[in-house]
């Protein structure tokens, strides 16, 4: 429940979203408590799953494509397949909508091969499935590093200031992944603030070959810190998903306002008949009416909307790399 959740869990949140892997004792001392408090304080959230530091990936900078899936099905299998879907470690975002007849998902496909196998194949041929329509994620406007906290939480600018990490150097180029990496962004993908000796264990190398090696993943955007948060913390109870159809040449002025929005979780470009894809966080479905009445209708050339109200979540971010 909501009040369940109090302001120093906000703020300590907050302070997550903004180094996921500061120190426990750096986070006390902006938040003006002692080491312990937070150290208990993040126990008892994790526990009970209301926050979740874990290490996100950019495989597209591997070259790899996200799809976005809308799996149409008969009631009594919706749930079933939306579990199935959760289990395997290419899938997020896995969610019931529209009465509990559709899931929709993200999908990380790492080869040509491996999007037939899905979507041509495996989806298709599944028992009591209906319809699957598949869309590439062309573009991300928000989300991946950019959370959602960031504009909930509560922290203000000179906390945040003292909070953030020194900026990591970008590098271009390619980079490849070794067993060693792939051991280390599984196990991060699990528990983003798992120390250096866990993960030392975990790859084989040293503390101070893990520490290069997650500065390195880092220049090249391919690892970063995220949060899986139960959005009840900050008053926030509907989630919905939204996808409209934009004149292709407002489209980028769409895509860069709707992620400036407040209730913005995520914002994509992507294929197919509707071309802008995003997911939306408020406190209520008079707040939701409001936002649809206003803000997205001031967005440039919408020629379409859809909205689906999300049921339930069965997956948020994904468990490994």
């Amino acid at each position: 429940m909501e009040s369940d959740y109090d302001e120093l869990d906000r703020r300590l949140v907050h302070a997550l979203q903004i180094d996921g892997r500061a120190p426990f004792s750096a986070i006390a001392e902006v938040l003006g408590v002692s080491d312990r408090t937070i150290a208990r304080r993040y126990a008892r959230l994790r526990s009970a799953g209301a926050v979740r530091v874990l290490g996100g990936v950019d495989t597209t900078s591997l070259g790899a494509v996200l799809w976005s899936l809308r799996v149409r099905c008969a009631p009594a299998a919706s749930l079933p397949v939306a579990e199935a879907l959760a289990r395997r470690p290419d899938t997020s975002w896995v969610s019931l909508s529209s009465g509990g007849t559709q899931i929709t998902c993200v999908v990380r496909s790492e080869s040509r091969v491996d999007s037939e196998a899905l979507l041509l194949a495996k989806l298709p041929r599944t028992p009591r499935v209906e319809g699957v329509t598949a869309h590439s994620l062309l573009h991300a406007f928000y989300g991946g590093p950019d959370s959602l906290v960031g504009k909930l939480g509560s922290l203000d600018e000179e906390e945040i200031a003292r909070l953030r990490p020194p900026p990591v150097p970008c590098r271009s180029g390619p980079i490849r992944l070794g067993s060693g990496d792939r051991r280390l962004l599984a196990r991060l993908a699990v528990d983003g603030r798992a120390g250096l000796e866990e993960l030392a264990s975990a790859t084989g190398w040293s503390p101070t070959t893990v520490r290069r090696r997650m500065t390195e993943l880092r220049a090249h955007g391919l690892l970063y810190l995220d949060l899986d948060v139960d959005w009840r913390m900050f008053g926030a109870h509907a989630r919905t998903l939204l996808w409209l159809a934009v004149a292709p040449a407002h489209l980028e002025e769409a895509g860069q306002a709707l992620a400036g929005h407040p209730e913005i979780a995520f914002a994509a470009a992507t294929t197919g008949p509707t071309n802008l894809y995003a997911s939306v966080v408020c406190a209520d479905q008079q707040e939701l009416y409001r936002y649809l009445t206003t803000r997205v209708a001031a967005l440039p050339a919408v020629t379409h909307l859809e909205t689906a109200p999300v049921i339930r979540t069965v997956k948020q971010a994904a468990n490994r790399a």
